[in-house]
């Protein structure tokens, strides 16, 4: 469903400021693969989500969704094919809109555009069995601006989003980091019952060690540009905090303060 082959991507060439983000990263993930990504601050986690996402461009490589390379289409030209929740709650959803008016924006993902009516009954009773599955009575609250939910219920309203359309790719960058534990556990698992219920091919990028254990189906660590570990199956049920902690070592020497506190 995804293949990124021989991609790399520098920032600042040719200046003091170079920095390798990407080097050769080739990765494949089949249909409805669920993948976590971890690494130090400048593993190239997120620009490997971004590239996919069209975002940013590689300067060599290709990226390919369901058979059709897309490595030249921008992200808006993308949106047919990937659904992304990301770090900050609010950036996945417009504030000043309804509940209702948010998901009927993120139902025509990929569709053509036209003038009709935005929310009709048969759409409204679609979001009400939609957010029933959330488990936070949103259902009742369909015409309540966005901007008036808590940060946990927004982003479990911006996973819903977007996964709303059952896209070829869905990406999650940090989406839990800056939600409270409580909060956190529960977009984490509304985000395992949404890749099973659809089936999504995941890729997730987290810090946390534990969250990145425990969901998914493969593991890849990333450091300066690399992919450096890829353990599934089994190898991935069996693995602990302290083997990643152990191979992470074993490529970087030390580690930094924010890995080790995670």
């Amino acid at each position: 469903m995804l293949e990124i082959t021989d991609v790399s991507k520098t920032f600042f060439a040719g200046t003091v400021n170079e920095r390798k983000a990407l080097q050769q990263v080739s990765l494949t993930l089949a249909p409805g693969e669920f993948a976590t990504v971890i690494g130090s601050n400048g593993a190239g986690k997120s620009t490997l989500l971004n590239i996919t996402a069209g975002k940013m461009r590689p300067d060599v490589g290709r990226v390919v969704i369901d058979g059709e390379d897309v490595t030249a289409l921008a992200d808006h030209q993308r949106a047919a094919y990937i659904g992304r929740v990301f770090q900050d709650p609010m950036a996945g959803s417009a504030p000043e809109m309804t509940i209702e008016e948010n998901l009927a924006i993120a139902y025509g993902r990929g569709q053509r555009r036209g003038l009709r009516l935005g929310v009709s009954r048969a759409k409204r009773e679609v979001f009400r069995q939609e957010l029933a599955s959330l488990e936070l009575g949103l259902e009742n609250r369909l015409r309540t601006k966005v901007g008036l939910l808590s940060g946990g219920q927004r982003q479990a309203l911006s996973l819903l989003m977007a996964t709303f359309s059952e896209p070829k790719i869905l990406l999650l960058d940090e989406h839990t980091a800056a939600l409270d534990p409580q909060r956190a556990a529960l977009v984490s698992k509304l985000t395992a019952e949404a890749v099973e219920r659809h089936h999504l091919t995941t890729l997730m990028v987290t810090h946390n060690m534990d969250q990145a254990l425990r969901l998914g189906s493969r593991l890849i660590m990333m450091h300066e540009g690399r992919v450096v570990v890829d353990i599934a199956g089994e190898a991935k049920q069996r693995a602990t905090v302290a083997d990643l902690l152990g191979a992470f070592e074993s490529v970087k020497g030390e580690l930094d303060d924010r890995t080790l506190l995670q």
